[in-house]
């Protein structure tokens, strides 16, 4: 690490504590020089920062030091395993808000990154909307309405910056605080920037949406723009318009004559489609990026920068365990942690069983309201971490989304049933992936290598058919031990190339 990113860092610690966001820490439990080490730094704390809310100091404080730190807080909103419950409720409301940068330097923007494609774009808004990398314009292409997407002026450069010093915490922290290897902070800083680095090529955002469009091309409920590629490139994207009502303005949405709890089923369905299904999901679900369309309903989703994509393996851990919170089978939750390697084998199962049991039985016979999926997944986590079970970076993502989804779910219909809601798609996939379809498909995809050995077993008999010939030549051993010998050994080639096989379709 360069010196320069040492004092970014204590730069960024000055900040925190003169706007007060180390008041986050409080009733925490930190005790020893950690807690002594934060009173020293409050004292430099701005009195009137005391006046305000600790969420609003943390927000401030946040945006203060740039686009970097509030996707770090965005990110840590889903990982009470690190920062806590009460803080990650804190910066769960922490929005991607910044101020729009000069408006005059829009048309050159345009023309650098789009050369004359750029003539079509007509009557270029200010912008409407300005986040920490990119903000978006209207604009018209032949008459129609489109979005214009532009990166930010030298956002790479700052981000590099901001994310070595991050780096350095890390380092810090994984050096200094054993307690802190298990939650892989290094691997948390390289999934923000991994994430960070995908939204400033405005080319990936494009893919990203061309793929989710060909997911969902059956799918009822949910609908999201389409690029206009020529006039899309690394600093500039444009996609169709996307019309609607805010989904969180529900005054508008009643007075449309809309169905609330369609509109939340129908949410909640298509995220568990995306991730469980597709294994390629909207990983910014937040209000703001959420509108109705005013015609029937349809949930339109808007700005694609953030994408989760999980594994078959991740994609079957994620159903399973719903499914099986569904039907409180908690020792194949437990084995499926174990089957997966997220908990180590020198743990019990059955213990383990009975941690997860200690979860799901108190949600049943509860009402609706007071079951959230997103707090079950948060303290499987908490428990997981009784077993030493390592943090998954890849599901990160994930679980920030599953929080964001569920919240606005319910302030839509606050009597919103998760676990109804998410069983036929979840028990769809199930029976699809785990039951005799599944199995057959599997089969098929990991029994290539005996499906190829099988291909290769004529030549492996021409080979000791002419292997017989010379010996039967060189007379070096009697014709029929030869035959024997070769019979009996094609006999064990083909008894074990089939069972091989059987055993992949069987098991």
């Amino acid at each position: 690490m360069s010196i320069s990113a040492y004092f970014r860092l204590v730069r960024a610690g000055y900040v925190l504590a003169r706007e007060g966001a180390l008041s986050v820490t409080e009733g925490q439990g930190i005790k020893g020089p950690a807690a002594r080490a934060i009173k020293l730094a409050r004292l430099i704390e701005r009195r009137s920062v005391r006046k305000t809310g600790r969420v609003e100091r943390l927000s401030k404080a946040l945006q203060k030091l740039g686009p970097t730190y509030v996707k770090l807080g965005q990110m840590l909103a889903t990982r009470p395993d690190i920062v806590g419950a009460n803080v990650s409720g804190d910066l769960q409301g922490l929005q991607d808000q910044m101020p729009p940068f000069d408006q005059k330097l829009v048309p050159q923007i345009l023309k650098s990154a789009l050369g004359s494609a750029a003539d079509r774009l007509d009557k270029v808004s200010d912008p409407i909307a300005a986040a920490s990398i990119a903000q978006v314009h209207e604009a018209y292409i032949d008459g129609q309405k489109v979005a214009v997407k532009l990166l930010r002026p030298d956002i790479e450069e700052r981000f590099y910056k901001d994310l070595a010093s991050m780096r350095a915490a890390a380092s810090l922290a994984e050096r200094f605080v054993p307690k802190s290897r298990r939650l892989r902070p290094l691997d948390v800083i390289k999934t923000l920037e991994r994430s960070a680095f995908l939204e400033m090529d405005l080319r990936l955002e494009a893919a990203a949406i061309s793929e989710m469009n060909e997911n969902i091309s059956n799918d009822p409920g949910f609908e999201i723009p389409t690029v206009v590629w020529p006039q899309t490139s690394k600093e500039v994207m444009v996609t169709s318009w996307m019309d609607g009502i805010p989904i969180r303005d529900h005054a508008k949405i009643d007075a449309a004559g809309l169905d609330r709890k369609k509109i939340a089923k129908d949410l909640l369905q298509s995220f568990l489609r995306h991730a469980i299904r597709d294994g390629f999901f909207h990983a910014d679900m937040h209000p703001g990026n959420l509108f109705v369309a005013p015609n029937d309903g349809t949930v339109r989703a808007v700005d694609f920068g953030i994408m989760g994509r999980i594994g078959p393996e991740e994609q079957k851990f994620l159903a399973e365990i719903l499914y099986g919170f569904i039907t409180r089978n908690y020792q194949r939750i437990a084995q499926l942690h174990f089957d997966i390697g997220y908990v180590p084998k020198d743990q019990s199962v059955d213990d383990f069983a009975q941690a997860l049991r200690a979860i799901g039985e108190p949600l049943v016979g509860r009402s609706a309201d007071e079951i959230s999926m997103a707090k079950v997944l948060t303290q499987l986590m908490d428990v997981t971490e009784l077993f030493n079970m390592q943090t998954r970076t890849e599901l990160v993502m994930l679980q920030k989304n599953m929080v964001l989804v569920e919240g606005v779910a319910r302030s839509l219909d606050p009597e919103l049933n998760m676990w109804t809601t998410a069983e036929p798609i979840v028990s769809e996939w199930v029976k699809r992936k785990v039951g005799p379809e599944g199995i057959i498909k599997d089969a098929i995809s990991t029994g290539n290598e005996f499906l190829l050995a099988a291909k290769k077993l004529p030549d492996l008999l021409n080979r000791y058919e002419k292997m017989l010939e010379d010996a039967e030549q060189q007379k070096q051993r009697t014709p029929f031990f030869m035959k024997r010998w070769f019979a009996v050994l094609s006999t064990i080639l083909m008894v074990l190339v089939a069972a091989a096989a059987l055993k992949t379709l069987l098991f």
